[in-house]
C-alpha cells in the first residue's frame, strides 16, 4: 500500500523542478531578496568606496572603485581631526550607560515583580508615562539642573541623564514575569536575600535578555548627537556622532573633503556594528525572532 503524500513533502517538492534545479517562484524570491539586499547596503558600500578616494576624485567622478587615498583620510580622521579622541569618549559613556541602566532597570523590575507595595500599578504606570515624553522637551530642564550642579563639560553630563530606561523596565519585568513563582516562593522558604535571589537566579536565567537589551542600548548610547552636541563645550570631550560634524569643517579651495568625512562616518559606524554581530542570536531572542 502506498504511503500518503504529507503537506510537507508536497511543499518541499513544489519549490524543485523535475531535474532538481529550484523552481521559478524560489529563484524570483531569492533574486528579490538579493536586491533588497543591494539597495540597504548600497550607501554604507558608497561610504566606504569615498573613504578612501582623493577630494578631487570625488567631485569629479573619476574612480568608481577603491581609491588610494584610504591611508591618508582614516589616518587624518583619527589622530588630525580627534576621531581617536571622540571614539574613546564614546566607548567610556556607551559602557558607562548600558552597565548602569541595566543595573538600575533589574532592581527596578525585581521591586515591581516580586513585592507588592502600595501605588504599585501607579509606579509602572508613571515609569511607562516616560516614554511619552520626547527628548527636546527633556533638553532645557536637564542642561539647568546640570548646570546648577557644575556638571556640564563633564563624562556625567553625557552619561547621567541616559541611566534610567523606561523600556528597559519593562521588558525586563515582563521576562521576570514569565518566570515560574516557584522560584520566588522556594527562595523565601530558604531565606535567600532580594539581591542574592537577583544575581544568583534571576541574572543566569535571563542572559540572553540581558545581552539583547545590552545591544539595544549600547547602539542608542553611541548614536546620540543632540544632548552631546547642547551640554559639552570643550571639544576634546565631545562624543563620536558630533566628531563626525566637526570633520565639515575640513575644506580646501572651498570643496569639502569628502573622503575625510566618509572615513569618520565608517570608523564611527564599527564599534556598533562589531558589536551588534558578535551579539545578534541573544538580540534576536529578545524580539522573539529565530537567529537559525
Amino acid at each position: 500500500m502506498a504511503a500518503d503524500t504529507t503537506p510537507a513533502t508536497e511543499d518541499a517538492a513544489s519549490e524543485e523542478t523535475a531535474f532538481g534545479l529550484p523552481s521559478a517562484s524560489t529563484l524570483g524570491t531569492h533574486a528579490a531578496l538579493v536586491v533588497a539586499t543591494v539597495i540597504v547596503a548600497l550607501p554604507l558600500l558608497l561610504a566606504v568606496v569615498m573613504s578612501t578616494e582623493t577630494t578631487t576624485q570625488i567631485y569629479t567622478g573619476s574612480l568608481f572603485g577603491v581609491g588610494s587615498h584610504a591611508v591618508a583620510n582614516y589616518r587624518g580622521a583619527l589622530f588630525d581631526y580627534g576621531m581617536a579622541r571622540y571614539l574613546l569618549n564614546s566607548l567610556v559613556m556607551s559602557v558607562l550607560v548600558v552597565v548602569g541602566k541595566v543595573t538600575i532597570s533589574l532592581l527596578a523590575a525585581l521591586a515591581l515583580v516580586y513585592y507588592e507595595f502600595r501605588f504599585e500599578r501607579g509606579v509602572f504606570l508613571a515609569v511607562l508615562f516616560t516614554l511619552m515624553l520626547p527628548v527636546p522637551v527633556r533638553i532645557l530642564p536637564l542642561f539647568d539642573m546640570l548646570a546648577s550642579l557644575h556638571l556640564t563639560d563633564t563624562l556625567a553630563a553625557v552619561t547621567l541623564p541616559y541611566l534610567a530606561s523606561a523600556t528597559v523596565v519593562f521588558l525586563l519585568r515582563q521576562h521576570f514575569r514569565s518566570l515560574p513563582d516557584s522560584l520566588a516562593e522556594s527562595a523565601r522558604l530558604d531565606g535567600v536575600g532580594p539581591l542574592t535571589f537577583l544575581v544568583y537566579v534571576l541574572v543566569p536565567l535571563s542572559k540572553e535578555m540581558l545581552a539583547g537589551v545590552a545591544v539595544i542600548e549600547y547602539i542608542y548610547a553611541w548614536n546620540q548627537y543632540l544632548w552631546p552636541l547642547v551640554v559639552i563645550q570643550h571639544q576634546n570631550e565631545q562624543l563620536v556622532q558630533v566628531g563626525v560634524k566637526h570633520l565639515q569643517s575640513a575644506g580646501s579651495a572651498g570643496q569639502t573633503q569628502w573622503g575625510l568625512i566618509m572615513a569618520g562616518a565608517v570608523l564611527a559606524l564599527l564599534p556598533p556594528l562589531v558589536v551588534l554581530v558578535a551579539l545578534r542570536k541573544p538580540l534576536l531572542s529578545t524580539f522573539g525572532v529565530s537567529a537559525e
